[in-house]
């Protein structure tokens, strides 16, 4: 009976340790996707200087986001929490224009969020922190 429950305690850690190494592995490909989609929204930014790319309407700049996404596989399936002064794009990622002085220019920073669809720590925790920020190069819209 005593070897019975130490080969139950074997199988329970394997499992166990099996679990948390996928749940690892899956955050860090979902993490890499929240990054290069990043990057994506960032360079069609950069590309148009900011024309067409936030708006609902079809346009070069929403195309080139919109097929990045497809191409990287990042669909989040949640709603898309932006911090103040965000605006929300389509559950895609959020921005925030600076501008300058003279409000010729401007610097956008994006902001993606890290796919983690697990219903019971999605309610208990709000995973905010996994959140991928970045600037773009400072736009002349003169």
């Amino acid at each position: 009976m005593k070897d019975a429950f130490g080969g139950i305690l074997n199988l329970v850690l394997i499992v166990v340790f099996l679990l948390l190494v996928e749940g690892i592995l899956g955050l860090v490909v979902n993490y890499s996707k929240a990054f290069r989609m990043k990057n994506t929204v960032i360079s069609a930014i950069e590309r148009f200087r900011g024309y067409g790319c936030f708006s609902s309407e079809a346009s070069d700049c929403r195309n080139r986001i919109d097929r990045g996404a497809k191409s990287i596989g990042y669909f989040p399936n949640y709603n898309l929490n932006c911090s103040q002064g965000y605006t929300n794009i389509d559950n895609y990622f959020c921005y925030k224009e600076s501008r300058s002085a003279s409000d010729n220019h401007i610097i956008y920073t994006v902001v993606t969020q890290v796919d983690i669809n697990i219903p019971i720590i999605n309610k208990i925790l709000s995973l905010d922190f996994f959140q991928v920020h970045g600037d773009t190069r400072v736009i002349d819209r003169s």
